[in-house]
């Protein structure tokens, strides 16, 4: 009896999530480290209540939101379980025989994997020696059978956001049957001037592709909810493959509150970056080379001794995210959990000779 299953499912590399230990610092999974924004545990108690209906199949209340928000009408926004979810649908949306999609290396585990299953090859163009994408190469990357190119700004795990002039490079150099897929997870952390808001700069576009989540600087990681921004034409053929009720009655409610509490997400945000800020420059004294983040997460390029490192920073009770390989992702968290792992790497480093 032949095996009924894909084989090439046996290559697909697992995701691997941060770690997370009682009592740890846990600086492994790009988390903010102050709780739910106001009033969102509050919306998500008031959900509990019908959580014996269905919620709503087209997201409405929050997509109108998003909207206005925005600037761009609803029928052009999707919803799903995370921004992750829609990258994969997107990728299965545009997948066919022979079908190419180009992305930088490395960049979010999460690609090669979506690919995979969709069916798509992947076009992986190594990073920069300073860890950020290689625009010009991955212009050259684009073939005939390319469907898309994905753009990961800030990039996860190395930080690095793209300049204006890099993205309108790709939208200038390919053909309008390629999507520019921005990636756009960390755009709240985002402190450089020289890198657009991707929904505002190219929204315009009709190969534009842009994607958001509420798990990263709106605090709902726990419960999964993102967005992506596009034509009506890609928005509808997305939406065709996001499973119904993907976006769950408690979700939606926790979205639209902590949309209303803004102004305390940005204050939180002021935070991170300030100690982005502070815990880079220091963490450069000891790895010269750790590159510039516009994310809430930085990258220390450690090569061989990323998966040493993070064994001994969870020896001392502090989890961080390692690439074997190629370097260790570091969230940063609050004031003395950055500290404390700015002790564990001087401590490392010295031992290190």
């Amino acid at each position: 009896m032949s095996d009924p299953l894909r084989e090439d499912l046996a290559s697909i590399p697992r995701y691997v999530p941060g770690k997370a230990i009682p009592d740890a610092v846990k600086l492994s999974s790009n988390e903010v480290p102050y709780g739910p924004l106001p009033g969102v545990v509050d919306a998500i108690t008031e959900a509990a209540e019908g959580i014996h209906r269905y919620p709503d199949l087209g997201v409405v209340e929050l997509r109108d939101a998003l909207a206005a928000r925005i600037g761009v009408p609803a029928e052009r926004i999707v919803t799903g379980t995370g921004s992750v979810a829609l990258i994969g649908h997107l990728m299965q949306a545009v997948a066919g025989p022979g079908a190419e999609i180009v992305y930088s290396w490395r960049s979010f585990e999460a690609y090669p994997i979506a690919a995979t299953v969709a069916g798509l090859r992947s076009v992986r163009v190594p990073n920069t020696a300073d860890h950020r994408h290689d625009v010009d190469a991955m212009i050259a990357a684009v073939g005939p059978d390319t469907r898309a190119v994905i753009l990961c700004s800030p990039n996860n795990p190395t930080g690095p956001a793209l300049t204006a002039e890099e993205i309108d490079r790709v939208f200038d150099a390919v053909p309008e049957s390629v999507l520019v897929v921005i990636d756009e997870a960390y755009r709240e952390f985002v402190t450089d001037p020289a890198c657009p808001d991707a929904i505002e700069r190219y929204s315009g576009r009709p190969n534009a592709v842009v994607f958001r989540t509420f798990s990263k600087a709106w605090g709902l990681a726990g419960l999964r909810v993102g967005y992506m921004v596009a034509t009506p034409e890609v928005a509808g053929a997305v939406s065709r493959c996001v499973i119904p009720f993907a976006v769950n009655a408690a979700a939606q409610r926790a979205a639209l509150a902590a949309l209303e509490a803004e102004g305390e997400m940005r204050r939180r945000v002021a935070l991170v970056t300030s100690e982005r800020k502070r815990t880079v420059m220091a963490a450069r004294e000891l790895v010269p080379d750790v590159p510039d983040s516009q994310a809430n997460f930085f990258w220390l390029p450690l090569g061989d001794k990323a998966v040493e490192f993070a064994a001994h920073c969870e020896e001392l009770g502090i989890l961080v995210r390692p690439f074997g390989g190629d370097g260790v992702r570091v969230t940063i968290g609050l004031p003395e959990e950055n500290d404390a792992l700015l002790d564990a790497l001087r401590a490392f480093v010295e031992a290190q000779g």
